[in-house]
């Protein structure tokens, strides 16, 4: 078969990484989860896609919600628990789930099993975001450039 051509491409050629605009001591919690920015890759402007690979025993991210930004999941392969405000569920290669922005639903995605899990993440950029994170002294707001600035939640610099 014969390696795809721009604008086609294989997830599997990019690079992983773990970079994350978390403060320092919240930086560790998401050092085993990895992201191939697909949609970077192809320059879409309007729209972000990670595959993310989640190690056993590590999690997504710390549990969060968007204020402006719309945010959809799509389980490729393992198994993982998706913990939201209404609680825990076991999701399954094939099962979706979506965030509408501004629904305060915060969620994460954990894997507890001794396999790697991956999802599929699509999320909107749409700029000057809020995200709140209900379980760490964290939030985060967008600029217009969409990086995140984190503070603590009173707004004092951590």
């Amino acid at each position: 078969m014969t390696k795809p051509r721009l604008p086609a491409f294989d997830p599997a050629d990019l690079a992983e990484s773990n970079a994350t605009s978390y403060p320092d001591k919240f930086k560790v919690i998401n050092s085993r989860r990895w992201n191939r920015r697909l949609g970077d890759h192809v320059g879409l402007k309007n729209f972000g896609v990670n595959l993310t690979r989640i190690e056993p025993g590590a999690q997504s991210s710390a549990r969060h919600a968007h204020a402006k930004q719309d945010e959809f999941i799509w389980v490729m392969s393992g198994e993982i628990v998706l913990e939201t405000n209404e609680g825990s569920q076991t999701l399954r290669p094939g099962i979706c789930a979506g965030f509408p922005a501004g629904s305060g639903n915060a969620h994460r995605f954990v894997n507890k099993t001794d396999k790697d899990a991956v999802i599929l993440v699509v999320g909107d950029r749409t700029p000057f975001d809020e995200v709140s994170y209900p379980d760490i002294d964290n939030h985060a707001k967008a600029g217009a450039d969409g990086r995140y600035v984190h503070t603590r939640k009173d707004g004092t610099p951590h």
